[in-house]
């Protein structure tokens, strides 16, 4: 446990006892409130009518005549019961577009995923929006220690700042990965701290059967549901990655059968980067990427019914220089766009990411978030990945990074409220008793609204260039760093009924004694 967690922990067991009044959080206290979010405005689409038929055509065609590989041989059984011709020396799967179009039809439009804390529950489809954390980086990183291996106590903590804020609603994956857990045992432990240290909706790897299956019984444990009410509706989510060009291999196709089996949702996403594994083109590179999902959504269908599954889309360009992905461009702002059409097409939800390839939380990482953000919300992502603290293009997460995020993500979902248009929001009675030579500040009309009239990002420091270096000239990375520290502090860990948490834990011990999860595949 890190000392910030010990001492977080230490103040909130001295308040419990009465000893200490429980402060206000200095950086929270005005955050906006938990809630749904929804777009306001319409989606941007880039390609006309035509264009969304011209890809769906070429999607269609590559599914048919050149098909895609599923490495994974009860895949092969399921398809080739429906009809689709396998060759199974290859693995190669091709499938007609009736079959195609027939399953995605399937799939639900909209669906709610309910965490172990029903007040924590998302909708996911239609115009609402919701954003995860970093997930899935190796490395960790902020402005006192440096750039370091992911650890469990930094784990922990970026799961904390996950819990804190309200505009992160659905945890992404392990926010940074816990290396210094054994890699058999990691899920247990990992996902223990996942579900206890926060409340909100959780993701299980898709990297083979003990993985998956695991994570599914602790989720059902911790929300305290038979077998058969966990299958009934989504209470968590997984997430598989095409290996783009053109496959789907055997653990993640294994793990997205047995979720999609008991009812949980599955995210499909190509990692489809244009130049490298795609087409250097946008259109070719939407093309492949809707193949890839698509084909998977069909399987799923296959495995059960209706299943919830989410339309992913990852694809980007690269620096053809270098070969370096790239994100934040042009290409990827256009991408993001153009998939929103496509899945809307399909009646799916979709799933975008907010990330960067910086290796520094500098103007550049933000501008490149920015521009992602902007693809992704402007196209009308239901799910966006990745929205606090990516860094390097997922090889880090930031502490500094995430609080710089999560304020971009607050002014986004403040933005998408709706404008009051009511006679006393018009304001002509106080534009009127204020004239032309007096000033807004001290009108009734701005003291009675001074809270609800104009949202301040928390780390704003709107001053001008004399005030702000009087008072020290604090860079914005540095009160982020500042920031993050003291929401730790003031870190309150979401109850869980003492009951389920022995359940869990004595669950954990026993698969632990069985070995937990092979390492090798």
């Amino acid at each position: 446990m890190s000392d910030i967690a010990a001492e977080s922990q230490s103040r909130s067991r001295r308040r419990r006892r009465g000893g200490e009044a429980a402060p206000k959080p200095p950086f929270l206290s005005e955050q906006l409130e938990w809630g749904a979010a929804s777009y306001l405005d319409n989606p941007t689409e880039p390609v006309n009518e035509e264009g969304v038929e011209a890809i769906h055509e070429a999607s269609m065609r590559v599914l048919e005549d050149v098909g895609i590989l599923f490495l994974n041989d009860d895949a092969l059984d399921v398809l080739e019961a429906a009809g689709c011709t396998v060759d199974r020396e290859t693995k190669r799967v091709r499938m007609d577009r009736n079959f195609v179009n027939e399953m995605a039809a399937k799939a639900p439009a909209t669906f709610t995923i309910t965490p172990r804390n029903p007040d924590r529950e998302i909708t996911v489809g239609g115009r609402q929006f919701n954003f995860g954390q970093v997930a899935s980086a190796p490395n960790v990183m902020d402005l006192d220690r440096g750039r370091r291996v992911g650890n469990r106590a930094d784990y922990q903590d970026l799961l904390r700042l996950s819990q804190a804020y309200n505009c992160i609603r659905f945890n992404s994956g392990y926010p940074v990965e816990p290396i210094d857990i054994h890699a058999s045992i990691r899920h247990l432990d990992a996902h223990y701290d996942m579900l206890t240290l926060t409340d909100k909706v959780i993701h299980a790897y898709s990297l083979g059967p003990e993985r998956i299956e695991d994570v599914m019984e602790m989720a059902r444990i911790a929300g305290g549901l038979t077998a058969g009410e966990f299958e009934a509706r989504p209470h968590m989510f997984t997430n598989i990655n095409s290996s783009s060009p053109l496959k789907h291999d055997w653990p993640m196709l294994d793990g997205a059968m047995r979720a999609a089996k008991r009812g949980q949702a599955v995210v499909i996403s190509p990692f489809t980067l244009a130049g490298a594994m795609a087409p250097v083109t946008i259109a070719g590179a939407v093309v492949q990427q809707n193949a890839e999902a698509l084909a998977a959504v069909a399987l799923l269908q296959q495995v059960r019914e209706g299943a919830p599954c989410v339309y992913g889309a990852f694809t980007s360009n690269v620096d053809m220089k270098t070969g370096a992905p790239a994100f934040g461009t042009p290409e990827y702002v256009r991408a993001m766009q153009m998939s929103g059409q496509m899945a809307r097409r399909y009646g799916l939800p979709w799933r975008a990411s907010n990330a960067n390839a910086c290796n520094a939380p500098d103007a550049q990482a933000v501008w490149e978030s920015a521009f992602s953000l902007q693809g992704s919300c402007s196209g009308h992502a239901n799910m966006i990945y990745h929205a606090a603290g990516w860094m390097e293009g997922g090889l880090s997460a930031s502490f500094e990074k995430f609080i710089i995020d999560c304020e971009m993500l607050q002014q986004i979902v403040y933005t998408n409220r709706p404008v009051p248009m009511s006679a006393d929001d018009l304001a002509v009675e106080a534009i009127d008793s204020v004239g032309p030579f007096g000033h807004f500040f001290g009108a009734d009309h701005t003291q009675e609204r001074y809270r609800d009239a104009f949202y301040a990002p928390l780390m704003s420091d709107w001053r001008n260039f004399e005030s702000w270096e009087e008072a020290g000239a604090v860079w914005t990375h540095q009160r982020a760093n500042t920031a993050w520290k003291q929401i730790l502090a003031e870190y309150e860990k979401p109850e869980i009924d003492p009951a389920i948490d022995e359940e869990l834990c004595a669950f954990i011990e026993r698969r632990k004694t069985e070995g937990g999860a092979p390492t090798d595949f």
